[in-house]
């Protein structure tokens, strides 16, 4: 199963872009023998301004046709990274060829588009900046490859 994360916004580099790279490179290694991956960042970006539903239009764009659309939002649910892997598990093994996370700007995500989401998750009750999301993200989706994986990288 693919895995997409359309975030809105351009990561120049940086820490959080050295994160993400390093994540995603432990993603796709591990997730390669259990049937995930790999993983792939669309970055997009409204120049002209339009506001949360210009951003909507184009996140709509980068989402592939039949993903399985999860929101990131801060009313979705809180679970942990076990549960998280069960949920990525589930939907590789119903067949699902792709999931899309999508990440809103500093606005978070039209409500249209967080309607049209099959599932929504939110990483606790606080908000966290966009860009440290796709960290926090990534390297979520790594630990849920190596709890897959039986690896002793996450511990209890």
């Amino acid at each position: 199963m693919r895995v997409h994360v359309c975030a809105v916004g351009r990561l120049r580099t940086g820490p959080e872009r050295a994160l993400i790279d390093d994540y995603t490179t432990r993603f796709d290694r591990t997730g390669r023998g259990l049937g995930l991956g790999p993983l792939d960042m669309h970055e997009v970006e409204d120049r002209k301004g339009g506001g949360m539903e210009a951003e909507a239009a184009l996140l709509e764009r980068a989402i592939p046709r039949g993903a399985m659309v999860v929101a990131l939002d801060e009313r979705g649910q809180v679970m942990g990274s076990p549960a998280f892997a069960e949920w990525l598990a589930g939907w590789r093994d119903s067949g699902r060829g792709d999931v899309a996370f999508l990440i809103g700007g500093a606005d978070g995500l039209a409500p249209a588009l967080r309607a049209r989401a099959d599932a929504a998750l939110s990483f606790g009750r606080m908000v966290w900046p966009h860009m440290l999301a796709r960290v926090m993200l990534t390297e979520q989706l790594y630990r849920a490859a190596a709890i897959l994986a039986g690896s002793p990288y996450h511990r209890v």
